[in-house]
Order: structure tokens, then C-alpha cells, then sequence
């Protein structure tokens, strides 16, 4: 089957999924596996996220990192491999690339409210700016548990487009390891100070599942079609950007595509003004296993990757990334 060349992401609607009707839920599966195997990213609507409750989250997370640098410094944990709480500017460089992206960043993982779980252990406690920006937790909490309830019903749809039980992700994302984060873009005053090739983020993959942007307030968000060209990210402002990360498409032998995506920065008389993006990383429990599904293995597809867990492929990633050493 010749691979479909998108001139933009498709656009789909997450009630199709979740209406009960049979015949929109397998429209909704269909479109989302078509876009998932050709370009790797979709727009969707009825995510579940208010307009209010983005507006109110962006404007917490503006308070935070308009904070001065020795105050953000104090929500900084270096030994937590930037899992939770601050990342500041010149941490984190894309795969592969020599020079760190031109952002700095906030975590907030999981918090798991079963203490019989024995992932409860796994993760470290939550890091919140509550002294200067105490509206932040209860936003991000909430907006956490908003993707993740998304994300599970995205990858129950992805489940049945692969053949498999609709509830297969179900267990293996159940507290998982995901990551809300809030990005800031900050403005360079001297785009003559920076090194000629850094970037807003260089062109990348994602580590995880499958990745929920909700909103960003500029335009640079661009896709690497396979024929090489690089199209924008557009979606309206009730559509959040889901795309398919790296675990999904090792799990899947590629079937699924975790297509590569930059944040180019702005025009040069604009490079003195901040972008802002939150994105969810879903990602599964460590211990579950990434080894290529069976049925996405053939004689003309044989078995790309060798097993791993996704906490071990976790661990390669965040010392490639600079994060972890």
C-alpha cells in the first residue's frame, strides 16, 4: 500500500471513539491507524480538557518561569535525572545533537493513589513551586489525570487497530512513568550569542507511548513527512496534537510511525519573545516489556529490535538526551 503524503496532520474527533455507536468507533479506529502508519501524529477534539483549565494552566506556568532563574533553581533536583520538578536552560539536547535546545522546562509525574501498588515505590514524590505559584499543583494534577484518561482511550482505539484486545494497553499504562511537562521557549535578546545551529528543539523522537500537546502559544511545532519535507503543525484551539513516540513504534516493529518533529525558532526580530507548550509523555509501567508484537512480525517485516523493558529503554534514552549520566 503506497503511504499516504499528508500536506497537514488528519483531524478526528475522540467522541467518535467513545459514542457507543459501533460504526463511528471503527470509523474513529480506522483513521486514527491510517494516520498513525502514514504520518505518525493527528489533531483531536473532546479530549476532555476545558478551554478554561488550559487557559488557567498556561497562565501558571507563565507566573513560573517568568520567576527569576535563582528561584526556579530552588524546584531543581539534578540527581532525579530531571524526572520531577525544574530543568534549567542548557540541560537537555536532542539525540544525536551537539548542543542543547534553547528551552528549560518543569515535570510532573505520577502520583500513584494505590499504596498496594508496588510501582508506588519506583517513582520519586512530586516538586511543586507552592510557595511562589501554589495554583500550580492543582492544575497540573488535574490536567495530568485529563491526558492520561485521553491517552487511554487513544491507545485502546491504537489496540484495536493492531488486532488486539481493546483493554491490552489498559494494565501496562495503569500508574505508568508518564510525564507532564511544561515548556518554556525563552527569548534570546542576541541571536548572535547562541551557537549557529541550536535550536528551539532539534528535530527529535519521542521516548514514549504516545505523546497529548495541548496548545502552544507560537507557531514552530513542524513534522518530518517520509519524503522529506517538513510541514507545520496546525491544529484549532479545542484539538490537542497526539503522536505516536518511539516505544510505540519499537512495540509495534514499525508499523506504527514515531515520526521525527522540531520546534524551529522564530523569525530573528522574534527571537526575543517566549513560546510555551505542555505536552503529556504516556508512558507505560517500567517493568513492561517492548519486545515487537508477534503479529506486527512477517517475512517481509522481521523482528526489528531486540527485547528491552520500557524502564531500561527509559535509561538509554535520558543518557542520550544528556539528562541522566
Amino acid at each position: 500500500m503506497s503511504e499516504i503524503l499528508y500536506e497537514e496532520i488528519p483531524s478526528l474527533d475522540l467522541a467518535d471513539f467513545t459514542s457507543g455507536d459501533p460504526d463511528r468507533k471503527m470509523h474513529f479506529v480506522n483513521n486514527l491507524g491510517q494516520a498513525w502508519t502514514n504520518i505518525g501524529f493527528v489533531a483531536v477534539k473532546n479530549h476532555g480538557l476545558s478551554d478554561d483549565l488550559v487557559e488557567k494552566i498556561y497562565a501558571a506556568v507563565k507566573k513560573f518561569f517568568f520567576l527569576p532563574d535563582e528561584v526556579k533553581k530552588k524546584y531543581e533536583i539534578p540527581e532525579l535525572a530531571g524526572q520531577r520538578g525544574y530543568v534549567s536552560k542548557g540541560r537537555e539536547q536532542a539525540k544525536g545533537h551537539s548542543v542543547p535546545d534553547l528551552k528549560e522546562f518543569y515535570h510532573v509525574g505520577q502520583e500513584v493513589t494505590d499504596p498496594t501498588d508496588p510501582v508506588k515505590k519506583e517513582y520519586p514524590p512530586n516538586i511543586f513551586p507552592d510557595e511562589e505559584v501554589p495554583e500550580f499543583r492543582p492544575l497540573a494534577i488535574e490536567v495530568y489525570r485529563i491526558l492520561e484518561k485521553a491517552g487511554v482511550e487513544l491507545l485502546r482505539a491504537t489496540a484495536l487497530y493492531l488486532g488486539l484486545e481493546e483493554n491490552y494497553f489498559d494494565d501496562k499504562v495503569k500508574f505508568g512513568n508518564s510525564i507532564l511537562r511544561a515548556i518554556h521557549y525563552f527569548p534570546i535578546e542576541d541571536p548572535d550569542s547562541i551557537p549557529p545551529t541550536a535550536v528551539r528543539a532539534a528535530a527529535h523522537g519521542d521516548i514514549n507511548l504516545i505523546t497529548l500537546l495541548m496548545g502552544a502559544s507560537a507557531e514552530g511545532l513542524q513534522v518530518l513527512r517520509r519524503d522529506g519535507k517538513w510541514i507545520p503543525i496546525t491544529a484549532l484551539p479545542e484539538q490537542i496534537v497526539v503522536n505516536v513516540g518511539d516505544m510505540l513504534e519499537r512495540l509495534t516493529n514499525n508499523r506504527l510511525k514515531s515520526t521525527i518533529h522540531r520546534v524551529v525558532n522564530p523569525p530573528r526580530e522574534k527571537m526575543n519573545t517566549s513560546r510555551f507548550s505542555i505536552p503529556f509523555f504516556m508512558h507505560p509501567r517500567s517493568e513492561v516489556s517492548l519486545a515487537c508484537l508477534p503479529n506486527c512480525i512477517d517475512e517481509a517485516h522481521p523482528k526489528a529490535y531486540p527485547d528491552i523493558t520500557a524502564g531500561e529503554f527509559l535509561e538509554q534514552r535520558l543518557r542520550e538526551i544528556k539528562l541522566k549520566t
